[in-house]
């Protein structure tokens, strides 16, 4: 069967990983070092992103995701060009996803650069985290067919990639780069073209509230950290944070916001409108069958015995499951 090929622009970590995350689903890909360089500075460079994508396979192999003995074929599907074969080899590629650094001019003058190479009809994704796509898309050629693709670091294990449209942006575009991720094993999603896109918005608060917590005195980072894994991340690993909402009801986390605010003088625990909101309007939860999921056409007890039983698989992921005790 063959598989679309992909190019990735700029052979630093992220160029890698996503090298990685496709040779591993069956695709050529090809990564292109965006940087003028003589001979023997490519030489290196090129080494070093092979080496690294080997070592990456090869780890994966020790943990069991497939014999060890496949790594070889695998690391045989990327290759890495230097900048001068980029007009040769863009036009090839189904995508192109680029990463290099997080400086603005230099994003637009790759993109000036890669869009003309690459001719109309590779969809072109930009994996920044901090620019958005709106903010780039003038420099594209053809810039119906571009979009931030944001991939969370290490990009071949973390199954998020978050697909930001923008204003000129084909939404028949979206759905083919969407489609393409599902069918490698990643779980995309699509949001606004807003600063922060979903996860670093929200961990960004989260990270900050831990190290605050830190400086006042609230607990240790050890402390800190373990309650992040066993109750946190615990809970989100399993329930979605608007479905933990709806599933404690939002009332509570109206009240609990209002006690906060109050007793830490702080507006950054208020609630946003939309949670008296719903309040108002009876969208509570699961107890209303209406929250910010509908939950009226569902089973609720099937679908809260669903969830538990995932809490208590995850229970025995970190060895945490016990039997009852029964002697008396």
């Amino acid at each position: 069967m063959a598989r679309p090929s992909i190019a990735c622009i700029g052979a630093g970590r992220m160029g890698r990983g996503i090298a990685v995350v496709f040779a591993y689903a069956g695709h050529e890909v090809t990564v292109v070092d965006f940087k003028a360089r003589d001979e023997a500075a490519f030489a290196t460079l090129a080494a070093d992103a092979m080496r690294e994508v080997r070592t990456t396979l090869s780890t994966l192999a020790t943990f069991g995701l497939f014999d060890a003995g496949d790594v070889d074929r695998i690391v045989a599907r990327v290759r890495v060009v230097p900048q001068g074969d980029a007009a040769a080899v863009l036009p090839q590629a189904a995508v192109i996803f680029e990463g290099i650094p997080e400086v603005l001019a230099m994003k637009r003058e790759a993109f000036a650069s890669v869009s003309t190479l690459a001719g109309p009809e590779p969809i072109i994704a930009s994996t920044t985290s901090t620019i958005l796509v709106d903010d780039l898309s003038g420099a594209v050629a053809h810039p119906e067919r571009f979009l931030n693709a944001h991939w969370l670091n290490p990009a071949y294990l973390v199954p998020l990639v978050e697909l930001s449209p923008g204003k000129a942006t084909d939404p028949a575009v979206t759905a083919r780069l969407k489609a393409l991720l599902e069918g490698i094993g990643k779980v995309p999603v699509v949001c606004a073209a807003r600063p922060g896109y979903i996860v670093p918005r929200i961990q960004a608060l989260a990270m900050n509230e831990a190290a605050r917590m830190v400086e006042e005195g609230v607990a240790s980072a050890e402390e800190i950290d373990k309650a992040i894994k066993y109750g946190f991340g615990f809970r989100f690993a399993v329930l979605g944070m608007l479905e933990f909402i709806d599933w404690g009801g939002g009332d509570i986390l109206y009240y609990a916001s209002r006690y906060l605010t109050q007793a830490l003088g702080s507006e950054r625990y208020a609630a946003p409108a939309i949670i008296e909101r719903n309040m108002q309007e009876g969208r509570i939860g699961l107890g209303t069958r209406q929250g910010f999921l509908d939950y009226e056409n569902l089973d609720v007890d099937a679908y809260r015995g669903e969830r538990l039983k995932a809490f208590v698989a995850m229970l025995g992921q970190m060895g945490l499951a016990r039997p009852p005790v029964l002697e008396e």
